[in-house]
């Protein structure tokens, strides 16, 4: 048996979030206290209270789930032993979860992370002007059929594949001229449903190549350690704990696909049989099951949560 850490990305914040670790626990406070710092923002508070329109901001959310995600790192460390270098074989994260499941095996401090996730939230914001590109979830289809609805509605715009989520769930990311045109392409391919998503941006396709080149300046400046565990990247699906070659895949996986679905497949050939979702909300884990059934997947973001958490990784 072995055991995984996956963290969240955007999509699960919420109003309320990390509020009752918070008051639960001085340590989980304790790095609230030290992002609001870093930041020079209440981000807790936006976090606690709302309101929510501001809370989604890309900027906002970002380094938000990565907080809650940390401070159950730090109450699992603190009260219940959890040590990643004996414990855990493997962290990964979705999307800007990489830089929480980075953060967690010691790779960035925390203050730096929640000011590179800040400048990555805005960077992304800033690279297509609102209302140029947009995202689309297909569902009921995996990755092969994806690829052909997107090289069909691209007609010399973007259209790319943004994450490979799970064996039924693609999601699709580009111009918005490209993407309405998805849903009239995917009833040909087999396609149940296509979802246009409520995002500000189309994250993780060509059009984020200025929000790539901002990260890797910013990543210049940024010390990265060896972390204690290997971290599976988004875009080779494959674990590293080279310093210089967890920048380079940070940069691009900000125009490149998340793999999860064989990430989490990865997991399942090398011996990982328990996968605990650390942060806010519980869409990992059930990412992580409809990949593979087999696995035990529990999520851990709330003060009750936590201990069966720490039972799994003390089994």
């Amino acid at each position: 048996m072995a055991v995984a850490l996956v963290f969240p990305g955007q999509g699960s914040q919420d109003i309320g979030m990390g509020q009752a670790l918070s008051e639960a626990f001085p340590v989980a406070k304790s790095v609230f206290d030290e992002i609001d710092d870093a930041l020079g923002q209440n981000l807790s508070k936006l976090m606690f209270e709302g309101p929510k329109d501001e809370l989604t901001l890309t900027e906002n959310a970002q380094p938000a789930l990565m907080a809650v995600s940390l401070a159950v790192i730090r109450e699992l460390e603190a009260e219940h032993g959890l040590d990643m270098a004996k414990q855990v074989k493997f962290v990964a994260g979705h999307s800007l979860g990489e830089y929480s499941a980075l953060a967690a095996s010691g790779a960035f401090g925390i203050a730096d992370t929640a000011r590179l996730l800040k400048l990555r939230g805005q960077a992304m914001q800033a690279a297509v002007p609102v209302g140029q590109g947009a995202m689309a979830a297909l569902l009921g289809v995996g990755l092969d059929v994806a690829e052909k609805v997107a090289a069909e509605a691209a007609q010399g715009d973007v259209c790319d594949v943004a994450n490979d989520n799970e064996p039924a769930q693609v999601v699709l990311s580009g111009h918005a001229a490209a993407l309405a045109r998805v849903a009239e392409i995917s009833k040909d391919h087999g396609v149940r449903r296509a979802v246009p998503l409520p995002v500000s941006a189309p994250f993780h396709c060509a059009l984020m190549q200025p929000a790539a080149d901002a990260m890797a300046e910013a990543l210049k400046t940024v010390t990265v350690a060896k972390p204690v565990v290997p971290g599976i990247s988004n875009v080779t699906a494959s674990p590293t704990q080279d310093p210089e070659e967890i920048k380079k895949r940070l940069v691009d996986q900000v125009v490149g696909t998340v793999r999860w679905r064989e990430c989490v497949q990865f997991m399942a050939a090398n011996e990982v049989t328990d996968i605990i979702e650390v942060g806010a909300g519980k869409v990992l884990a059930g990412l992580v099951r409809r990949t593979h059934r087999d696995f035990n997947a529990v999520s851990a973001g709330a003060p009750d949560a936590l201990a069966a958490a720490a039972a799994v990784l003390n089994a």
